[in-house]
């Protein structure tokens, strides 16, 4: 399916541009604007020129005006950040030789090479070219021949971003993808294309607005495990961009960084007031997203690096610019980020390297001062811990951004021996130490009960008495610990009544996993286009393939002997491509052990309605409750099961 972003016209404006509260205006390049909160006569440019098109992205490289560019034959000193300036301010050291940081641009900068041996010979850098097997360019689908029809607007953003990489990893190898257009389908591709050819970290400094159907690109372009991907958060201030807001990349913030000799860094930050933050309208919260947001689903940032062109980045640029200009935006930011998590180490095979930061926010240097906008804080307005235009903080070294975190070791607190009774309601909240977030699973859990992904939390009612051997594991990162403990269930006393419990398990499978439910694999979901949950974020999508398929989803409970009542219920939604009215091509089967409750097929489609079936009969037996989807080889049906119960009483 092809990717359709809608883009923000004011994150396009073309020529000399103002930053007022936390958002460039336009203006015309003859009447060139100051930059909000900055000293009289600075003013900045867009590089690229402003999209025309829908689904067009926007760069967000920011180009000083007031400072002229000049040759590197001029003998001028030069302007702006460099490498040695953000090594100092990141406390960062030598690190990713051989590791390949993937650039992704639209058009072609043919002088790209050229212009980055001009910047890394002039601060002393190792040279890296295509002749030494360092630099290599190439189209979206991986040629060195056939690139794309040159952009003078495009090339600026090339060469900050080849900069930046050189400056913060001078060891590392640079992939420089060239998409055919500044169309979010070549650029996607581009992301694809740097992955193919081995790429572990992957810069993209441009975006647009959000679109209900970016978690069908998530999942076809952004779903990387074991890869880097860091998008830039965008230069508007607060309003979610895409693809920063993709669960699955690590969204880049911005900072105004400047020399504090009174500080024992030797720098400040605070938040650039252009730094884009925002709530996503779609992609759903990552389990490691724990911090708080103020946001029901995603939030970006995640971390930030200098971006503010006030306090911008030496760049050199020769096609369509004169060399040496000063640089920012966060498209300076994202390359920067990108650039650390190389000089880290390769991530975990089947890690999402954006939870990295997550797990060790102790290694950052948060930033606390400083907003984008007026709306307050955290989305606007940075402080301790979590914000959104600068997220957790900026690199203080490699530390944060590695799988361990610096050599962390996770304990999880062993709570002893614990006991409980059939029908009777429990809870336990588990504790662990060593990171500073956690994704929580348990195994040998007693039937009814289920652990919190996030919060650790142990809950629900048992449905059958026994001895239980429960480990639960806490992860943060890739570093895991574990402990052991045993859980004791009494059968219910006879003639105490009944407690009136809802006894399923994972009723709403809003864990995001399927358990204590047996499900075939893929069966829990999140929304996808107009396909939704009943409630909350979740839920069960049993068939939908159009292709001959089962899929099932059962749970085992003990309906205490001593209700009096036993009721089942769930809401079901039936979808379907099938045209016909008279013949059942696709079936739901729903059971209470062998008995049929129901069936239904793809002449039922509908919105989510509520089932509900008497139960009574089975009260002091353990029944298996199964729902199970039947497809043949005609066009698909769906079947969406959510927020299902057996109440007892």
């Amino acid at each position: 399916m092809s990717p359709s972003h809608r883009r923000r016209a004011a994150a396009s404006a073309v020529g000399a541009l103002a930053l007022v509260g936390g958002v460039l205006a336009g203006a015309t390049p003859a009447q060139a604007a100051p930059t909000a909160g900055a000293a009289s006569g600075v003013t900045v440019a867009r590089s690229c020129a402003k999209p025309t098109a829908k689904n067009v992205m926007a760069c967000f490289a920011l180009r000083r005006t007031d400072i002229a560019a000049h040759p590197a034959s001029a003998n001028l000193a030069v302007s702006g950040l460099g490498p040695s300036d953000l090594q100092s301010a990141y406390k960062l050291g030598s690190g990713g030789s051989g590791a390949t940081v993937a650039i992704v641009d639209a058009f072609d900068d043919p002088n790209a090479e050229s212009d980055l041996a001009t910047y890394r010979s002039n601060f002393g850098l190792p040279a890296c070219t295509t002749a030494n097997g360092c630099f290599k360019k190439v189209n979206q689908n991986g040629s060195t021949t056939g690139l794309p029809t040159a952009d003078t607007g495009w090339a600026g953003e090339i060469s900050l971003d080849l900069d930046m990489v050189s400056a913060v990893c001078p060891s590392c190898h640079i992939l420089l993808v060239e998409a055919s257009s500044a169309s979010d389908t070549p650029l996607f591709t581009s992301i694809n294309t740097a992955v193919s050819l081995g790429a572990k970290y992957v810069s993209n400094s441009w975006g647009g607005g959000e679109t209900s159907s970016q978690t069908s690109t998530d999942s076809t372009y952004l779903n990387h495990p074991g890869v880097v991907i860091t998008v830039s958060s965008g230069d508007n201030g607060t309003g979610a961009e895409y693809p920063a807001s993709s669960r699955y990349v690590t969204a880049v913030g911005g900072t105004s960084l400047t020399r504090a000799t009174s500080t024992s860094r030797g720098w400040t930050e605070s938040a650039w007031n252009g730094a884009g933050s925002g709530c996503s309208g779609f992609d759903a919260k990552p389990t490691w997203q724990t911090v708080t947001t103020g946001c029901a689903r995603r939030a970006e940032a995640d971390v930030s690096a200098v971006a503010d062109p006030n306090t911008g980045v030496a760049v050199y640029q020769t096609y369509g610019a004169s060399g040496w200009s000063v640089y920012g935006g966060t498209s300076a930011s994202s390359p920067i980020i990108a650039s650390v998590y190389a000089l880290a180490g390769t991530p975990g095979a089947s890690d999402y390297p954006a939870s990295y930061p997550y797990a060790h926010a102790g290694n950052l240097f948060d930033v606390t001062s400083g907003s984008n906008g007026s709306c307050g804080s955290p989305m606007c307005t940075a402080g301790a811990g979590w914000d959104g235009p600068t997220g957790l903080g900026t690199p203080n070294g490699t530390a944060a951004f590695t799988a361990a975190g610096g050599g962390t070791t996770v304990t999880v607190a062993n709570p002893g021996s614990r006991t409980g009774t059939v029908g009777t309601a429990t809870s336990l909240t588990l504790s662990a130490s060593g990171g500073s977030s956690y994704t929580w699973t348990a195994t040998g859990l007693p039937p009814g009960l289920s652990i919190g992904s996030t919060s650790g939390t142990i809950s629900g009612t048992p449905t059958t008495a026994g001895t239980y051997t429960v480990t639960a594991t806490a992860t943060s990162g890739t570093v895991s610990g574990s402990t052991t403990f045993t859980w004791t269930i009494s059968p219910s006393g006879g003639g105490g009544g009944c407690t009136a419990s809802q006894l399923l398990g994972n009723p709403g499978f809003e864990t995001g996993t399927a358990s204590p439910w047996a499900a075939t694999s893929g069966v829990v979901s999140t929304a996808s286009g107009t396909t939704v949950a009943h409630g909350g974020s979740y839920f069960a999508w049993l068939d939908g393939y159009g292709s001959t398929h089962t899929d099932t989803l059962t749970q085992s409970v003990t309906i205490p002997s001593t209700c009096t009542s036993a009721t089942l219920s769930y809401y079901l939604r039936v979808t379907t491509a099938e045209t016909t009215t008279s013949t059942a091509y696709d079936t739901l089967t729903v059971k209470a052990g062998s008995t049929t409750l129901a069936t239904y097929s793809n002449l039922n489609a509908g919105a989510y309605a509520l089932r509900t079936f008497n139960l009574s009969s089975f009260i002091g037996t353990t029944v298996t409750i199964s729902f199970s989807g039947t497809e043949d080889s005609s066009l698909q049906t769906s079947f969406l099961v959510d927020d299902t119960s057996l109440a007892v009483g």
